[in-house]
């Protein structure tokens, strides 16, 4: 649900689903609270709810901050990968050239194949977050045969050869960096803390008497519409290959690759 979510959805419909629909379900709570509980407006524990949602603030405050840089290095990290991957690639039909004409002619048809694998239809596994090794293999595996079948004889084609084959030593390092990303999202505890402790402070905000209804849905609001921002920050960073923040596969339409397309 949350990757169908992810990818279908536009960002501030998105945004309104997620945070609109964290603060509603807040305001609501918090009109039930008051009537089921009308000496809460009194404010006679203010003192001591202040105390308690200061305490779950600052501590949740601190995690969330941790999870959310976390996830925003580790996209920018996914986007190296990525790109330094494809660079590899491009690097290797540059090497192509000095290639005899047949030698050249099976690389450029590897890298041809491999470069739509990764997009036509790796890249889709991946926004579903089903990122499979297979779907490439063949195509890579396609490039070391090229490389394989050939036997340079002049020093400069010794030199090319040199370079183009530590490039494909490094597309096929950089792919299994980029398929292990697409699995990876936050671990189980810690999703449970970062909601969980989203509906905690939430919940607590209810305790706080203030007798005026108005300023009590406001202050209920503005927290709720801050936790909710901040989930669907951790929502959006989770899953660097889903959604409108996602990593592009355009590394693999540009520079050198462009004539594959």
């Amino acid at each position: 649900m949350e990757l169908w979510l992810l990818n279908h959805t536009p960002a501030a419909p998105l945004a309104v689903l997620v945070v609109g629909g964290f603060v509603l379900l807040a305001l609501a709570g918090s009109v039930l609270a008051a009537r089921r509980f009308p000496a809460l407006a009194d404010g006679e524990h203010n003192e001591m709810v202040g105390v308690v949602l200061g305490m779950f603030g600052a501590i949740y405050g601190i995690i969330l901050a941790f999870v959310i840089v976390n996830l925003w290095t580790e996209l920018q990290d996914t986007g190296r990968v990525v790109s330094t991957e494809a660079t590899a690639v491009s690097q290797i039909a540059r090497d192509a050239r000095a290639f005899p004409p047949a030698t050249r002619e099976a690389l450029y048809a590897a890298v041809h194949g491999y470069v739509h694998a990764v997009v036509e239809d790796q890249w889709p596994l991946m926004r579903a977050g089903k990122g499979d090794s297979a779907v490439t293999t063949r195509a890579l595996d396609g490039m070391y045969g090229a490389l394989a079948d050939y036997q340079p004889e002049t020093p400069s084609e010794q030199a090319f050869y040199a370079k183009a084959l530590d490039s494909l030593n490094d597309v096929a390092a950089q792919r299994r960096a980029r398929i292990a990303v697409s699995h990876g999202q936050l671990p189980t505890l810690l999703q449970v803390l970062i909601f969980g402790g989203a509906v905690v402070i939430t919940l607590t905000t209810f305790l706080y008497g203030i007798r005026s209804q108005r300023m009590r849905l406001l202050f209920v609001g503005s927290v709720a519409a801050l936790v909710g921002f901040s989930l669907l920050l951790v929502i959006v960073l989770d899953r660097p290959f889903s959604g409108y923040m996602s990593v592009s596969p355009q590394p693999f339409k540009d520079s050198a690759l462009a004539r594959f397309w």
